[in-house]
């Protein structure tokens, strides 16, 4: 069972200019007190050809988690547009926001972002040009749509948890054996 849920993001400044900050106002729920912190990425997606466009625009660490509802604003500056494919500046992308705790990513929550520019002339009859100019350029996260994938990871105690649980079945196990066997039923070999 996950230790952390998600319970909301909100886009905040959408629609924006390509080159404002992006704010994610994140809302989750902690089932326990985490001594750890956790850790917040967010990725913009520079080309669907080819990761290495990619760029971590920001990392943030939470923590230590309390038991409870929790909440923040998670602000970061936009991609730096030198790194993206000129023909890729402008059209339909990927922002990934993720969440890991002791290095597993528990949580990965992405968007579609449409690149645009901002003046209706300049859509209808765009300019040939090899790199846009992104101060023309607007950006529009489709908000209502986002892509959510959950990861099962070991949480704090996780592992020792397992064992613990795998270790009182198996006592249960030899329990129910003994108790059938003082009152005379058939027994048959258990599987370990």
């Amino acid at each position: 069972m996950a230790l952390i849920n998600v319970t909301d993001v909100s886009v905040l400044n959408n629609p924006a200019r390509f080159t404002d900050a992006f704010q994610f106002k994140i809302t989750f729920e902690c089932l326990q007190d985490l001594a750890g912190d956790i850790e917040w990425k967010l990725i913009y997606v520079g080309s669907a050809e080819s990761e290495s466009h990619d760029q971590l625009l920001d990392t943030v660490l939470v923590g230590p988690v309390p038991a409870g509802c929790n909440e923040f604003v998670f602000q970061a500056d936009a991609p730096d547009p030198a790194k993206i494919p000129g023909r890729e500046l402008l059209g339909v992308t990927i922002v990934l926001l993720t969440c890991s705790y002791s290095d597993a990513e528990f949580i990965r929550v992405g968007y579609y972002v449409n690149n645009e520019y901002i003046d209706q002339e300049l859509r209808d009859n765009p300019p040939e040009v090899a790199r846009p100019d992104v101060a023309q350029v607007g950006r529009n996260i489709l908000a209502t749509k986002p892509r959510v994938t959950r990861f099962p990871i070991a949480w704090e105690g996780g592992a020792a948890a397992m064992q613990m649980e795998d270790h009182t079945q198996q006592k249960m196990a030899m329990q129910l054996q003994m108790q059938r066997e003082i009152r005379g039923d058939v027994v048959e070999p258990m599987e370990m």
